[in-house]
């Protein structure tokens, strides 16, 4: 019988390394460099995100409230049961459990997610909530997993509310055009894509330098087994700001901004070769 859980908890994880691998190359270079002994948890986390966002991003054709209310109450009776017959919600719950991962970040993830459903323009109370849930929220699962105390977590957690911040800011972006040609929104409050100005994507970058500088001091207190990946993750999110920077706001509003598969090597290698 043991064996047989084993073989199923196996095969759930793997479903979500299958989906963290299709789904972005960037952030699965980034679970490369951590260590091995946390790759499976980081790809359960990985995996519960992706779907969900899915959920609300991509199938236009279904009533995704109702998907989206079933996934999560489905999420939260897998935690409770230590079970479910969906392999991504049953790899997740075993990271929850295992770590205990707090469900108010869980809870904070999927209504974020629901805000997508409906909601086109936030204002700056709509703006950080929406940042809390989506991301900054996911960077707390991921620092459980990081983390070998309650005492590490706390010393570390403002440090990955920032980066989590960061990563998402970058996002919106790197895709304001997408968000508003395929949903018609725009994350940034006081911002209409059609005026939006110079001045409007510096002030944005300003804040974002800000939140990685500050995130930089914690990614160096981060113990051994993470710290390399999440700094690898750091780097390339200060690479594809640092594009963004030097382009006008037209050709942010016309081309989707990428880190050339080459330039991604150079800075895993450099990474790699030269941590912090």
């Amino acid at each position: 019988m043991g064996s047989a859980i084993k073989l199923y908890n196996d095969v759930s994880t793997k479903c979500s390394e299958l989906i963290t691998k299709s789904y972005s190359t960037s952030f699965s270079l980034g679970i490369y460099t951590l260590d091995k002994r946390i790759h499976e948890d980081i790809y359960n986390i990985y995996g519960f995100v992706r779907f969900a966002d899915e959920i609300v991003d991509t199938f236009h054709d279904l009533d995704k409230e109702k998907y989206l209310n079933k996934f999560e109450e489905e999420t939260f009776l897998s935690i409770k049961e230590s079970f479910s017959a969906n392999p991504v919600l049953h790899a997740f719950q075993l990271t929850v459990n295992k770590f205990n991962i707090d469900e108010k970040h869980i809870k904070a993830f999927l209504d974020s997610m629901r805000m997508d459903l409906s909601m086109k323009k936030f204002d700056m109370e709509e703006y950080k909530k929406y940042i809390y849930g989506s991301a900054e929220v996911v960077g707390l699962m991921c620092l459980k997993v990081f983390c070998n105390n309650e005492k590490t977590y706390n010393e570390l957690e403002k440090y990955a509310i920032s980066l989590g911040s960061a990563f998402q800011k970058v996002n919106f972006l790197r895709d304001i055009k997408s968000d508003y040609d395929e949903r018609g929104r725009v994350y940034f409050p006081n911002v209409e894509f059609d005026t939006f100005t110079d001045e409007q994507k510096n002030d944005i970058e300003e804040d974002i330098e800000e939140e990685f500088n500050h995130a930089l001091l914690g990614i160096k207190k981060l113990p051994a087994v993470a710290r390399k990946g999440v700094y690898l993750s750091y780097n390339y999110y200060r690479e594809l700001l640092n594009k963004i920077k030097n382009l006008d706001h037209k050709k942010i509003k016309s081309d989707r901004i990428r880190v050339s598969n080459f330039k991604k090597f150079i800075i895993f290698l450099s990474t790699y070769l030269n941590p912090i």
